[in-house]
């Protein structure tokens, strides 16, 4: 399987460029998130590629960066979605505005792409919405050690089910309470504060 690309650019047009690496082309479908980043014909390009393959064709997709690459993948394991419908997501919207619209379940935003019914919108959002958490927690780019460790914290009680909101709200806490930070105090202090949530909505509703 092909999975890089680096040549030049023979040929361009929305969603499809033509790639010259040593005398051979490639014909490699991309979304217009990627075009508009490309440089002009004959300039040099480096692809990330995902290779698609079917019994009548072999098909190469062509991504800037890893998150794009990513994001068309995990839009692959939506049933009913197929890299045709994954390459017109993304060229609908860019990845950071993709990514927060099937998270927050903005079907408005995700219907207005063309060829995007709102029955495909809602299997997105159901079938991605809690897969795509780690994306936000990558785009947060944390600027100080304080930052990261929350960041971290926050994916480790993410990845245990627990939702965001409260996550988010319990980890802020147990961070400015903790004396002594680490990723162990701060998560064994949010972990209380979220575990004693439970049990004080578990006693209003009892």
């Amino acid at each position: 399987m092909i999975g890089h690309l680096r040549g030049t650019i023979a040929e361009k047009r929305p969603n499809r460029i033509l790639v010259d690496v040593n005398g051979v082309g490639y014909a490699v479908q991309v979304p217009l998130s990627t075009y508009v980043e490309l440089g002009s014909l004959r300039s040099e390009v480096s692809l990330l590629i995902h290779t698609h393959v079917r019994e009548d064709a072999l098909t190469l997709y062509g991504f800037l960066t890893a998150k794009e690459k990513s994001l068309f993948e995990q839009l692959l394991k939506v049933s009913g979605i197929g890299p045709n419908l994954a390459i017109t997501l993304l060229s609908g919207l860019a990845v950071d505005e993709l990514i927060p619209a099937i998270r927050r379940n903005d079907l408005a935003r995700l219907t207005a792409i063309p060829g995007i019914g709102r029955k495909t919108a809602e299997r997105i959002v159901v079938e991605l919405r809690d897969k795509l958490a780690h994306f936000e927690i990558e785009a947060a780019a944390p600027a100080t050690r304080g930052d990261a460790l929350e960041a971290d914290v926050l994916s480790a009680l993410l990845n245990l089910g627990y939702p965001r909101a409260a996550v988010e709200k319990a980890v802020s806490e147990a961070a400015r309470e903790v004396n002594e930070k680490s990723f162990d105090t701060v998560l064994r202090e949010a972990l209380q504060r979220l575990t004693g949530q439970r049990a004080r909505a578990g006693r209003v509703t009892a």
